[in-house]
């Protein structure tokens, strides 16, 4: 196994999962069925998600005449909605940790139908189709997100729910480690993706980095239009413009069989974090209260 593979496959998900239990230990089920009762976040962070993304995507690709190998590649990226690294980011802003994780599985699950659809028109579109079929593995996926997510989260909460002191004098603490793993993550994807980055940023700087603005800015316009709770548009913010680059990088490379559609992933990864760690940085200082 390269160093390359041992980040992505072993020490990235280990990383995220550690995150995630941290998270758990903040939650409580009625932060859920608080949700579940006022649906218009989902619906608002949804529809940045599965369908404003990849309309910025595409009209992005239009408007720079991108080649067809790099217009595929960020479409595949704009397919590929939140994975666990925009929790960790919505939990250190002091976002709605539960509207962002519920996002997070809402949308992964949905994306699993829509990548295919949207990659195969795609591809037919930018002249690249050759009888490619896209097949994700359903299975593998749910599992993935099982593992990641949903099974450290439901630990950390049984943690509040049966050790309730320790789990709240472990909220400061976990809050500085998630930040370190996400510096840690940032310089382990710098590593991974350090052979592509010259050329990722030539063909595709600019553009990944106007869609993580434009997919973010979207988010907190549409949040605070339908007048929703600041703690619910950070979330929605980063939500719209932290992508699943892990999915998006699988897809290119196993599915499709084509290293170059990965370029935009790898620059987009880099704006991301950068975008995520002032987003953290300045969000992180302040109090935590319920913001209106």
């Amino acid at each position: 196994m390269t160093a390359a593979e041992l980040i992505s496959k072993v020490f990235l998900p280990l990383s995220l999962a550690i995150i995630m239990l941290g998270m758990g230990m903040t939650l409580i089920p009625a932060d859920f069925t608080r949700i579940i009762r006022y649906p218009k976040a989902i619906f608002i962070g949804l529809t940045n998600q599965l369908i404003f993304l990849p309309i910025v995507g595409f009209s992005l690709a239009i408007a720079f005449n991108l080649n067809p190998v790099m217009a595929v590649g960020l479409m595949i990226l704009a397919t590929c909605p939140g994975g666990p690294t925009s929790n960790l980011i919505t939990q250190v802003c002091k976002g709605n940790i539960a509207l962002s994780v519920t996002l997070t599985a809402i949308a992964s699950i949905v994306s699993i139908i829509t990548i295919p659809f949207i990659l195969s028109y795609v591809l037919e579109y930018f002249g690249t189709a050759t009888n490619v079929t896209i097949k994700l593995p359903i299975l593998d996926t749910i599992l993935q997100i099982m593992v990641i997510t949903v099974i450290p989260i439901s630990i950390g909460m049984l943690i509040r729910k049966f050790k309730t002191d320790f789990a709240k004098r472990m909220e400061k603490t976990m809050r500085i480690a998630s930040t370190v793993i996400f510096i840690l993550v940032f310089l382990a994807v710098l590593a991974a993706n350090f052979n592509i980055i010259g050329k990722a940023m030539k063909e595709v700087g600019l553009v990944t980095l106007l869609l993580n603005l434009i997919t973010m800015g979207l988010g907190y316009l549409t949040a605070r239009l339908f007048k929703l709770n600041l703690k619910s548009a950070i979330s929605i913010t980063v939500e719209s413009g932290i992508q699943n680059g892990t999915l998006a990088f699988v897809i290119a490379t196993s599915i499709l069989n084509n290293i170059e559609m990965g370029i935009p992933t790898g620059a987009y990864a880099i704006w991301m974090f950068i975008t995520g760690g002032i987003l953290m940085w300045q969000l992180g200082k302040r109090p935590e209260v319920d913001s209106k």
